[in-house]
């Protein structure tokens, strides 16, 4: 094939592959912002206390009172859309997992992971559960606050009534869902690769009892309200709402991005001249170079 380039078959598949990749950019339609603006919204804060206890992974509700408690509080922070919300996970310490966010799938996210080994130490420390909450709150916010405990209210430290009262002199609201049944149930342990309950001192099986009345006693002091979550996650959730709507919301002002600007049509014009100038050149030789060796000096 004499009249074939050498050359321009290479350069010819270096144009389809460089129109391909702006081709590529531009269905991903790269945007930058255009411009910014203060929006200002009303919101609560929120603190969601979780307990995972070693005594959350009682059975006498199903499957177990940690999934429940775990699957209603996935629930209630979908409910609780467009307000600021936290999760604190506690068992013999608490522990903030997230602050005050709307990012509601990082709240979701750590819910999901949430088990009894991420707290080395067992119990049911209550009190430092609503001590941790209150002094994460941010200093400007003295009424538009709340905290949801939920728990089994099995409270293996003292204190916890008088830091109801405290966080509800500091502005702070307390309700309080209760999860388990007054029977109880054995609490499962992992002994050796198999299922055990956890026993006493004697050898004999631990039973764990949902403690209403200290749960009672805790939203009362903290001028809130106690739901079972027997009666039914919908109908508690309903109720839970209705009450959060009542407080008094917070202004807060965010700047986001308002606008955006597409840029795709840059990226698929300059891949359109690539394909144009692909096609146009050809295979054959330069009749101008025909001959000649542009390499000779």
């Amino acid at each position: 094939m004499p009249d074939m380039s050498r050359y321009k078959h290479g350069l010819k598949f270096i144009l389809l592959l460089s129109a391909l990749l702006f081709l590529v950019l531009g269905l991903t339609n790269p945007q930058w912002g255009a411009r910014k603006e203060s929006v200002t919204r009303r919101s609560v804060d929120i603190f969601i206390a979780l307990d995972v206890s070693q005594s959350m992974r009682a059975q006498d509700i199903v499957p177990s009172r940690l999934d429940r408690a775990k699957r209603f509080t996935g629930e209630l922070v979908e409910k609780l859309r467009g307000e600021r919300l936290g999760l604190i996970l506690f068992a013999g310490n608490a522990y903030l997992q997230v602050p005050l966010t709307t990012d509601y799938a990082a709240v979701q996210l750590m819910l999901r992971a949430a088990n009894p080994e991420m707290v080395p130490t067992q119990g049911t420390a209550i009190s430092e559960a609503l001590e941790l909450a209150n002094t994460s709150f941010p200093e400007d916010n003295q009424n538009h606050r709340a905290v949801i405990l939920i728990s089994d209210g099995e409270n293996h430290e003292e204190g916890a009534l008088e830091m109801a009262k405290t966080i509800r002199s500091d502005g702070t609201l307390l309700f309080s869902i209760g999860v388990g049944t007054s029977e109880g149930s054995f609490i499962p342990v992992e002994y050796r690769g198999r299922i055990d309950y956890k026993r006493d001192a004697s050898g004999d099986p631990v039973t764990t009892r949902l403690n209403e009345a200290m749960l009672k006693d805790l939203a009362q002091a903290g001028d809130g309200s106690y739901f079972n979550l027997m009666s039914g996650s919908n109908a508690v959730l309903e109720v839970l709402q209705r009450q959060i709507d009542r407080i008094e919301k917070r202004e807060l002002e965010q700047r986001v991005f308002d606008q955006y600007e597409s840029y795709f049509q840059y990226f698929l014009g300059v891949a359109l001249l690539l394909l144009i100038i692909e096609f146009i050149i050809s295979y054959r030789k330069n009749e101008y170079l025909r001959g000649k060796d542009i390499f000779s000096t």
